[in-house]
């Protein structure tokens, strides 16, 4: 990774090729207005001062169009990096003019990463690809649900979080609902030849879940204790339940990690008795056949007199003792059940 602060060059380092494309929803208490924006001049606030601004921007590969956004609404120049770098951990930032998010939706077997910027009258929300996430937000405003356009932009700001945790609370769900179908599994001792290979697939659902929610719940509280004001007094209950809901998901995943620290000895205990049963067959087979070998190997024996090679019936008998031997060892173990 290279240090950042030694370049003044912006760029994704991302694989979503999606082409930067940016939305721009203007809306307030009597007015929604929803448009495909190419056109930067449209981004300043219009002449009716409760005007709130939501700039959609879906496609990070254009990073001067990334820069040239964030500039419009001050955004600094080390959090447009923050924006371009996928690998940045969560975090949220505090600043004078905006409070910063940087944070990633879990779909499946697929990480999407999402940035989000909230300032006085304004939020800003970034995606690698064209994501449908926030559509649920955006019929929201456009309906004026629970009168979400007289309310300001911290109250959007705690919505699109919510919308985050209901997404991690969701596949923590998820992955728990696995495990206790892995567990189900293991106890009933099927010879399910996928488990362990399911077992690592949910435990590297786990991991990255993990790596995304632990860092945004260690420093959420930052917004809620800062003294800038851009979290207003009658909207903080919105953004407490938020952190209600960041707790939940960090108590599934302690269950998460316990489960699976318990599958994986489950896991280990079954191979070893799968294990201890094939050696007990094997035992017993070789158990069987070792009388069998003894007399094959008595009769086998080059001795010039020996009784039963001129006898006539010789041959038969041979073959019915040798199997009255094994049928006897079969029931003598059968009797024992195979103990």
């Amino acid at each position: 990774m290279k240090n950042n602060l030694l370049t003044e060059k912006l760029a994704y380092n991302g694989e979503s090729r999606t082409k930067t494309h940016v939305h721009l929803l203007r809306y307030t208490a009597d007015r929604f207005e929803e448009s495909l924006c190419d056109d930067f001049t449209r981004f300043e606030s219009g002449k009716d001062p409760a005007e709130k601004l939501w700039v959609r921007v879906h496609g990070l590969e254009d990073a001067a169009c990334i820069q040239e956004v964030c500039t419009r609404f001050g955004v600094d120049f080390l959090a447009v990096q923050d924006i371009l770098n996928v690998d940045h951990p969560s975090k949220v930032e505090v600043f004078d003019d905006y409070n910063f998010l940087i944070s990633s939706i879990v779909c499946h077997d697929r990480t999407s990463r999402v940035r989000l910027v909230q300032g006085s009258n304004f939020v800003l929300s970034f995606s690698e690809g064209e994501s449908a996430f926030y559509d649920g937000v955006v019929e929201a405003l456009r309906n004026n649900v629970l009168k979400i356009r007289q309310r300001t932009s911290d109250y959007l700001f705690s919505v699109m979080i919510n919308e985050l945790t209901a997404n991690y609370i969701s596949v923590a769900m998820s992955i728990g609902n696995d495990l206790d179908d892995l567990e189900s599994e293991l106890i009933a001792a099927t010879d399910s030849r996928d488990v362990g290979a399911r077992l690592q697939n949910s435990r590297r659902r786990y991991m990255e879940l993990k790596r995304i929610v632990l860092p945004l719940k260690e420093q959420y509280m930052r917004m809620l204790r800062s003294d800038v004001g851009l979290i207003r007094e009658e909207n903080l209950p919105f953004f407490n339940d938020v952190n209600d809901h960041l707790l939940h998901v960090s108590q599934l995943i302690d269950s998460c990690r316990e489960t699976f620290s318990s599958l994986m000895d489950l896991s280990a205990a079954n191979n070893d008795l799968r294990m201890n049963d094939i050696m007990k067959r094997l035992t017993i087979v070789s158990t069987i056949f070792i009388p069998l070998t003894f007399l094959a190997g008595v009769w086998g024996m080059n001795f010039r007199y020996m009784p039963e090679l001129e006898w006539r019936y010789g041959y038969a008998m041979a073959w019915c003792v040798m199997l009255a031997v094994g049928v006897a060892a079969y029931f003598i173990f059968r009797t024992k059940r195979w103990r």
